[in-house]
């Protein structure tokens, strides 16, 4: 998610404040080497998951399961066994406290660094954890409820990766660290790839094509 990007850069900007060209370029190939093993270890855990799922259960010919969460759970329960169900939910858990925690803190970086607004942090908890009380007092079917924020989330995207591009080549910001031409040519390449697959599944969600 490319609002992570703005929580990180907030998060590690102070770690080692220098003034010298040089040693800026030093500390921002650190700074991507942070980022890579961070975001490979994330794919590896996220690609882990859907190979031993999807081995377990083509293996046993449960090849619908996946459509509902609780057919995941049950699933996992009976044909993993040693607790591989409560392990699912409790994973499930913690992603979701993180998503939020994730969430939150990035909206308050990109609110207070552009618009300059602040937020009290009980409002901000508030604001976060309503959807998801909503969602449980109306009785919304969970798995329709988690595909729908997904593609709200999706229709966000362009207003994180646009100024995201935007900033980084600015000279002025970014100085001696500011964007080649190849990385600009790169990054629109890369959000108009993402941004036209996000239009597409909207449109398939939503059934406007």
């Amino acid at each position: 998610m490319p609002h992570v990007i703005y929580l990180h850069s907030a998060l590690t900007q102070r770690r080692i404040p220098v003034a010298d060209p040089a040693v800026k370029r030093r500390l921002f190939r650190f700074e991507v080497i942070d980022v890579v093993v961070a975001m490979t270890i994330a794919g590896l855990v996220n690609l882990s998951m859907l190979v031993i799922a999807a081995t377990a259960f083509n293996a046993t010919g449960m090849t619908t399961v996946g459509e509902d969460l609780t057919e995941v759970f049950d699933g996992l329960g009976s044909v993993v066994g040693g607790h591989a169900d409560i392990l699912f939910g409790v994973a499930l858990l913690a992603s979701g406290l993180s998503s939020s925690s994730i969430g939150t803190l990035a909206g308050q970086v990109v609110m207070e660094g552009f618009i300059k607004r602040r937020i009290p942090v009980w409002l901000r908890r508030a604001i976060t954890m309503a959807p998801a009380f909503v969602v449980l007092a109306l009785g919304i079917d969970p798995v329709l409820a988690l595909v729908i924020s997904q593609v709200i989330l999706s229709f966000g995207i362009p207003f994180a990766l646009i100024p995201l591009i935007q900033v980084t080549s600015d000279r002025n910001l970014m100085g001696g660290l500011v964007n080649r031409r190849s990385t600009v040519a790169a990054g629109v390449a890369i959000a108009t790839v993402v941004i036209a697959l996000n239009a597409v599944l909207l449109a398939l969600t939503f059934g406007l094509a």
